[in-house]
């Protein structure tokens, strides 16, 4: 039988027994990240104290077109530089479509040219001297249909020379009078419709030129920000389909942590608030942190008929954001995070 003296009292086993309801609720939601009392010296008058993981963004690093792999440049653990050449991709009939399509860019730019200059001088001077040559004909048509027409009258000439003369001569003015159409046609130069038609042949060319261009880029994979190389999945030789990862990569200098508070601290903790943050291991070595994201919606307790107990329970989750350039976090480590109540 358990002496008097060391029997514990009633309300501390209550007390037990409500901290493990609590704490298997939250084990249960499989948060992994339990709310800290505040404590470990901080005046709860003036500070918010909480406890989460760190986390680093991770970035898929895959190709949009498919291709074999013709080099990998990096290992798992190599740091890696915004715009650092990553893998190299290859698509054997990728340079032939290119030079062809590179061609029928030079031969509608040619085309587009030409018609916007228009005729050469040498054109028109050909054109003006066809024209000069085929109005001496029909002048000469025409005054020989003069000569005959009265000496047809008087039986001088007959008939059918006059109508070989005046169809000569109608014959020649016809070609005179195309000349001269010709002559004008070419002075004018292009028509618009034509040089607007050869804009959109030029255009289009250019476009499947540039769609070449855009896969050959696609098939360089560049580092999209300051990381590390988490894992490697892309061995040279090896086909990648469209949106396959070739590398993870990790933006270890950029860490953050989701800690929760509860609603009376929420009006408290505003976007852009500064944190301080800890490790177990090394609490003399604090961090400075950002608030960077503030959850609009409670989390935990169900909202249908929550008991004056369970609104108690209404937690919220806040994003901190940690910049750290010397490698000296790492993720999967809890952190505590300590938030100063701002004055009122």
């Amino acid at each position: 039988m358990t002496p008097a003296h060391t029997r514990r009292p009633p309300v501390a086993r209550t007390r037990t027994l409500t901290l493990t309801r609590t704490t298997a609720r939250t084990l249960a939601l499989g948060t992994g990240l339990t709310l800290l009392a505040l404590g470990c010296g901080a005046d709860p008058d003036t500070t918010i104290e909480a406890t989460g993981t760190l986390e680093y963004t991770e970035v898929e690093i895959a190709a949009t077109t498919s291709g074999r792999v013709a080099r990998v440049l990096v290992e798992e653990g190599d740091r890696v530089r915004a715009g650092d050449t990553l893998v190299v991709l290859a698509q054997p009939t990728l340079p032939a479509e290119r030079a062809q399509r590179a061609a029928r860019v030079r031969s509608a730019r040619a085309l587009l040219d030409e018609a916007v200059r228009g005729p050469r001088p040498a054109e028109i001077e050909a054109a003006v001297a066809d024209h000069a040559a085929l109005a001496a004909d029909a002048a000469r048509a025409a005054s020989d249909v003069v000569r005959l027409t009265p000496l047809a009258a008087r039986d001088f000439a007959t008939a059918q020379q006059l109508e070989a003369a005046e169809a000569l001569a109608a014959s020649t003015a016809a070609r005179r009078d195309a000349a001269a159409a010709r002559l004008a046609l070419l002075r004018e130069g292009t028509r618009p419709e034509r040089i607007a038609a050869l804009r959109a042949d030029l255009a289009n060319a250019e476009a499947a030129l540039a769609s070449s261009d855009a896969v050959a880029r696609d098939l360089v994979l560049l580092a999209p920000v300051d990381g590390r190389v988490v894992s490697r999945r892309a061995e040279p030789g090896e086909v990648l389909a469209p949106g396959e990862r070739a590398l993870l990569l990790a933006e270890v200098a950029r860490q953050w942590v989701r800690i929760y508070v509860g609603q009376d601290a929420l009006p408290l903790v505003p976007y852009g608030a500064e944190v301080t943050a800890t490790l177990d291991g090394f609490p003399d070595r604090p961090m400075t942190g950002v608030v960077r994201a503030v959850a609009t919606r409670a989390e935990y307790t169900p909202r249908v008929a929550l008991t004056e107990k369970e609104r108690a329970d209404l937690l919220f989750a806040v994003r901190a954001e940690f910049r750290d350039t010397t490698g000296f976090l790492k993720a999967g480590l809890p952190v505590t995070v300590r938030l100063a109540r701002p004055a009122p």
